[in-house]
């Protein structure tokens, strides 16, 4: 039996040790790229390598620093990422709301239609958008090109604020509306307030899949001083086939402070779990 016990617990030893080795080279190919753009950003003479700067400094820095370079393209993608992150929301909460408490006959079809969306390439429905756009007169626009973006990720949007809508009890609405509150009011008072992590979870993922989309912005805003930041890193890349490895590493950890500062700012304002139990006792 204690020899039984010892086998066994050296095949436990033994797996535990490989898995920590599959994790740690897992983790190593996700720090090695990461390691190179902190590194770069402060090497003048960087190049494809890992290595410790000779003569740290700040002037990649200072050269992508400018109006032109980062800040414009910067604005532009807040404005644009921020407006499509709000009208997804506001559209995901009015659209699951109906489905999360209303058992209609074509939810499930609904749903599934909804889920076939999301597998739609963007590349194959990028030359109806542009013709509807040129039609509309929307080409060229930053607000068109947001409404286009929201419609994009409204699909898996819808999907998920409707499962954190789930987690909402019936029984709180049921009893704003025995209080004389109508549905809509009985949303905007009870359900959107015990959901504003979740809400605040799709906003995130809008925010960050439309702040990394270069391939919309650029196909639909052709004005360089209208491009966003995605599309403004692609600049580093066309001079005459020579990157400047370190201007690139300096300007994508630039490109990348705004969605840490937002998931920062969000984690520590709305914490990250639901008070709903509590809510349902009182």
């Amino acid at each position: 039996m204690a020899v039984t016990f010892g086998v066994t617990s050296a095949r436990r030893a033994t797996s535990a040790t490989l898995v920590y080795i599959i994790l740690a080279a897992i983790a190593l190919a996700f720090l090695a790229p990461l390691l190179w753009v902190i590194l770069a950003s402060f090497d003048p003479g960087a190049q494809l390598a890992v290595a410790w700067p000779t003569h740290p400094s700040f002037a990649n820095y200072s050269a992508v620093l400018t109006v032109d370079i980062t800040l414009r393209p910067m604005a532009n993608g807040l404005l644009m990422c921020g407006g499509s992150a709000i009208l997804t929301m506001i559209v995901s909460v009015l659209a699951a709301y109906p489905l999360s408490r209303y058992q209609l006959r074509f939810n499930r079809l609904f749903l599934y239609i909804i889920l076939f969306t999301t597998c739609l390439p963007i590349t194959a429905v990028m030359v109806p958008v542009y013709s509807l756009f040129v039609q509309l007169n929307l080409l060229d626009s930053i607000p068109g090109t947001a409404l286009f973006l929201s419609a994009t990720q409204l699909p898996f949007s819808i999907w998920l604020t409707k499962g954190f809508m789930d987690g909402v009890p019936v029984s709180l609405e049921e009893a704003a509306w025995t209080d004389g509150a109508n549905g809509l009011q009985a949303l905007r008072s009870v359900v959107i307030p015990l959901m504003l992590p979740g809400m605040a979870v799709v906003a995130i993922f809008t925010f960050i899949m439309s702040w990394g989309n270069f391939f919309v912005p650029f196909i639909l805003l052709l004005d360089p001083n209208k491009q966003p930041a995605a599309v403004s890193i692609f600049n580093f890349f066309s001079q005459q086939g020579q990157v400047q490895y370190g201007q690139l590493a300096a300007y994508s950890i630039l490109y990348s402070v705004p969605v840490v500062v937002l998931y920062l700012v969000v984690s520590k304002v709305l914490g990250g779990a639901f008070a709903l139990s509590g809510a349902v006792k009182g």
